[in-house]
């Protein structure tokens, strides 16, 4: 390990530790083998639970009965379930351990930037999973039923029904990064809050492309809602980018 003084002379001496490359990769495979265990012990716990979890599941939608096509297709989407709520709820530390293992390579201007913005990303996301889970997902199944209730019995795969509520789920989780992405580039000086301004209108039309392809329904009501979350997102990053420039 090689110690070297950096002196400044506007502010007090601050010592900057440089380890070897070796030490680096070794640091970095230990914590993506901490982050599998924790992953791991996660998705057993949610296995054991995971009638619960599928309750929670099926609460947006009601007055619809589930089936399942081969004898093992239930099986097979409670371990998918279990899987995704282990790396849902190990988030906090994937991004702790993130926030570890960038800490010392970072100035201190660049930890006052760095920590809030990996912090926000973790809320953003999950706000964009209750968003779904709270407005989005109801809003397209009720759509659904309604459309055909007069004339089709609703039976669903139990399988399909979770491959679209998580494809739901993960759009929008990711559509929610938007105001994340908007202060890199502002305050990476590749693009000026007056330039993001100035391509209103074009954020209106991309917004309405990305509302109907991250969705997986076809229903207008879905890509509306979605398209809109989008676009006071965006505004919302420029606001907050505004306010840190000045």
């Amino acid at each position: 390990m090689i110690s070297n003084f950096d002196f400044n002379f506007k502010n007090t001496p601050t010592l900057t530790l440089e380890l070897p490359f070796s030490e680096h990769i070794e640091e970095l495979r230990q914590r993506i083998i901490h982050i599998f265990w924790i992953i791991l012990l996660l998705s057993l716990l949610a296995f054991i639970e995971v009638k619960f979890l599928v309750q929670i599941l099926e609460l947006p939608v009601s007055n619809v009965k589930f089936f399942q096509l081969s004898p093992g297709e239930y099986f097979t989407s409670t371990i998918k379930i279990s899987f995704y709520t282990g790396i849902l709820f190990s988030s906090p530390f994937l991004i702790s351990q993130l926030i570890l293992f960038l800490l010392p390579g970072l100035t201190v201007k660049e930890k006052k930037i760095i920590l809030p913005i990996l912090i926000s990303s973790l809320i953003l996301f999950l706000f964009g999973l209750l968003f779904s889970y709270y407005t989005l997902i109801p809003a397209a199944l009720n759509f659904f039923l309604a459309y055909s209730d007069e004339v089709i019995e609703p039976f669903w795969s139990f399988d399909q029904y979770f491959e679209f509520i998580l494809t739901l789920f993960y759009s929008t989780g990711i559509a929610f990064q938007i105001p994340i992405l908007q202060i890199l580039l502002g305050l990476l000086n590749i693009v000026s809050v007056k330039q993001m301004f100035a391509a209103w209108k074009y954020i209106i039309l991309i917004s309405t492309i990305i509302g109907a392809v991250l969705t997986p329904s076809t229903d207008p009501l879905t890509q509306l809602l979605l398209s809109s979350a989008i676009l006071f997102l965006y505004f919302s990053g420029l606001g907050i980018l505004s306010l840190i420039k000045n």
